[in-house]
């Protein structure tokens, strides 16, 4: 609540003339009731993006479509490779740009491996294919 310095009358709201006397009226400050700490949540300064465009995306993700298909499945590995270069390399993390260096010849291996592993358990070796990749695809991210 705040009086106008000129005629002494309250002045309601955040209003910045008395409504009496047509004064201007300096509203008084609130001090806070507790001392608010600055926390910084953010512990690095740096900004994380992903850069990468509308078009890129649709005529990369075609692409390695493309490669499945026409190899009935066989050049998976490299398809994904593909993508995930595409992905990993338009990617920036606390400021630093990101680069995917695996290829499809290793990921054929894993693949295999993989596949052999999910016939001969009946496909229960099948939920363990997604996290195994996704293990081996992060070992393979680096920064720049």
């Amino acid at each position: 609540m705040a009086f106008c310095k000129n005629c002494g009358s309250e002045v309601y709201g955040n209003t910045r003339f008395c409504s009496k006397c047509g004064a201007s009226v300096e509203m008084p400050t609130a001090t806070p009731a507790y001392t608010a700490y600055n926390v910084n949540v953010n512990m690095n300064s740096h900004e994380s993006t992903w850069d990468g465009g509308v078009l890129d995306t649709v005529v990369n993700s075609i692409v390695a479509s493309l490669i499945i298909t026409f190899t009935c499945g066989i050049a998976t590995p490299w398809a994904i490779c593909y993508m995930m270069r595409f992905i990993v390399e338009h990617a920036v993390i606390d400021g630093k740009r990101m680069s995917f260096d695996g290829t499809g010849g290793q990921l054929f291996a894993n693949w295999i491996k993989w596949m052999l592993l999910t016939i001969i358990t009946c496909g229960i070796y099948s939920f363990w294919v997604a996290p195994r990749m996704y293990k081996w695809v992060v070992s393979h991210i680096h920064a720049r």
